[in-house]
């Protein structure tokens, strides 16, 4: 069985305007062709109550960065208060979002020995314990630093892309 270890977890807070849908193809892109990162939607959820909605969604992203190591990313949107908004850019009318909070929750997991090679049998586990304790502890440290990196660098192009997209709009 691989081991999972959690490296690091960070939150994004937003409020005001912002294109929903633009935002998630954006962080659907920036994973998968900026960073080559598989990405599985395991829920989304839609709630409407009136005239606003509340929208949940969870994807995970791996990226297998060696035979050993993969990279797990868990991002839980969650958007409230959602209601659809006509704003005016340049004299054109486009549609948006206005929401009371939008907030991202990325936690990034190192996985070692993610295909499990290592678990056949005792001898295995023996010598898979004896590659962690002296073999392996600056590759799996400089793996644990690409995590944070990863989970900052997609915490930052979201933060900067939803300020960017709502800046002067009320």
């Amino acid at each position: 069985m691989s081991e999972k270890d959690k490296i690091i977890k960070e939150k994004l807070f937003y409020k005001g305007i912002v294109n929903l849908s633009e935002a998630y193809e954006y962080a659907y892109s920036f994973l998968r062709e900026g960073e080559e990162y598989g990405i599985t939607e395991e829920y989304y959820s839609e709630k409407i109550a009136g005239e606003s909605k509340d929208v949940e969604i969870k994807w995970v992203a791996t990226k297998k960065v060696t035979d050993y190591f993969k990279i797990n990313l868990d991002i839980k949107w969650k958007v409230l208060g959602m209601k659809n908004i006509e704003v005016e850019i340049d004299g054109k009318k486009k549609e948006m979002n206005k929401v009371s909070e939008l907030s991202i929750d990325i936690k990034g997991v190192l996985e070692k020995d993610y295909n499990s090679k290592w678990e056949s049998n005792p001898t295995h586990k023996f010598f898979k314990e004896m590659y962690h304790k002296y073999v392996i502890p600056q590759r799996t440290e400089k793996k644990e630093n690409d995590v944070i990196e990863m989970v900052q660098k997609f915490k930052d192009e979201m933060k900067a892309f939803l300020d960017l997209t709502g800046r002067g709009l009320k």
